[in-house]
């Protein structure tokens, strides 16, 4: 008997984790873990298997945490933002001598809990944090670059767009305030730096990038990612960054121009004698644009790209690996779920091993995760230009500019 809760299982990166969890066998049974009980029954009732059944739990409650996690013997916990849900929930399942696993991916509150590594060891937990598509797939595959591919690694860089998802709320508006607002890390001539996002310094760091799917030029921005920070504790490099964005361009731009405005403010204004809420008015206008915004821009169905670019050399030699996990019927919650259901696994059968606190580079073995991948994830059937999209597409570039698409 196994048994898995899965923390925000209603949301649209939990019920990706939990339809995932629900179709593999390493689990006997799935417990949607959520405050919303009418949802996760609905669930149960979509998904049709025995193995389900719902726990309901309030993230801001160590009493209600500890009733839902009782008996598990794993917690996937997809409860954003992660800046204010995830040292209560991590504390409270060290606490009870739980394993873990999540897809955090604020990197402010990423650093504290790196640092409670030796009191989840005392307890003999195995706690994997940022297992999601960024951080997560992202750190795993720069390090299979690293580690087999190159003998001598120069650079990181990750990029990352998305767009079209049938669903945003609140939580995710306030998630890219939170990005848009806080000091980004980057590490830039093998130093960890931070940089302001409206200010000349992240300015600077804006680029464009040519994506599988989502076409040439995208504009990406710096993001506050955690491979910033972890990626040079493991892999000797001078350089790891992170960028990304949210289509379709005016929807992004939208929500960074109200937050340069000071419109992501919680704190009231009086307007014509009746108290407003910045930030409250600032998701409702974002939320409704969207809808608009994309049908102006016939965006069409979901898609996202993730892209991992890691330079250097071997046998003296430049060699550049680019990885695209790229698909045309998913974006961020099939791009972040399916990872971390993909962790679950391997922990499960014993593939991911260690107590402490981990980000994703330093305990997932690369070669299980890719073997994992195909078993996993439906690969899209469409192909463009000869190339199939899903699962990870592979280019490598040698030391005269040649890219050729490799096979792992």
């Amino acid at each position: 008997m196994s048994r898995v809760i899965v923390l925000g299982g209603c949301g649209a990166v939990g019920s990706v984790v939990v339809k995932t969890l629900v179709t593999q066998d390493a689990f006997s049974e799935v417990v949607i873990g959520d405050m919303n009980v009418a949802r996760a029954n609905l669930l149960v009732e979509e998904y049709s298997s025995d193995k389900l059944s719902v726990r309901q739990f309030d993230a801001g409650n160590k009493d209600s945490i500890i009733s839902a996690i009782a008996g598990c013997d794993l917690v996937v916990n997809c409860v954003g933002p992660f800046y204010k849900t995830v040292e209560l929930i991590l504390a409270t399942v060290i606490d009870e001598g739980i394993d873990y696993i999540d897809i955090c991916d604020d990197v402010d509150v990423t650093l504290t809990i790196l640092d409670w590594s030796k009191k989840a060891e005392a307890k003999g937990v195995c706690a994997l944090i940022g297992m999601g598509s960024s951080p997560g797939a992202t750190n795993i595959l720069a390090a299979f670059a690293a580690n087999t591919l190159l003998e001598e690694t120069d650079s990181i860089d990750i990029f990352h767009a998305h767009g079209g998802e049938p669903f945003e709320g609140e939580g995710v508006i306030g998630h890219r305030f939170h990005c848009m607002s806080i000091d980004i890390p980057m590490f830039l001539d093998g130093e960890l730096k931070y940089v302001k996002y409206f200010e000349e310094d992240g300015i600077a760091l804006r680029e464009s990038f040519d994506f599988p799917i989502l076409g040439e030029g995208v504009q990406l921005y710096p993001y506050p990612h955690p491979e910033q920070v972890t990626l040079p504790r493991y892999i000797k490099t001078k350089q790891v960054t992170n960028k990304g964005t949210v289509l379709p361009d005016a929807y992004y731009e939208l929500t960074r121009d109200m937050c340069a405005l000071g419109l992501n403010s919680r704190e009231p204004i009086s307007v014509n004698g009746q108290s407003v809420v910045p930030y409250d008015f600032s998701v409702a206008h974002i939320l409704k644009a969207r809808e608009r915004m994309l049908k102006e821009s016939d965006f069409g169905q979901q898609r996202g790209c993730v892209s991992i670019v890691v330079k250097g050399k071997k046998a003296g030699k430049y060699r550049e690996y680019r990885f695209h996990l790229a698909s045309q019927s998913q974006a961020l919650g099939e791009g972040t779920g399916l990872p971390a259901a993909m962790g679950a696994i391997l922990m499960q059968q014993g593939k991911i091993k260690g107590k402490g606190v981990f980000p994703p580079e330093a305990i997932v073995n690369p070669l299980d995760f890719i073997a994992l991948l195909p078993k996993v994830v439906e690969l899209d059937a469409q192909k463009e230009g000869g190339q199939k999209f899903g699962g990870i597409i592979v280019e490598q570039v040698d030391e005269n500019g040649k890219v050729s698409t490799i096979d792992i």
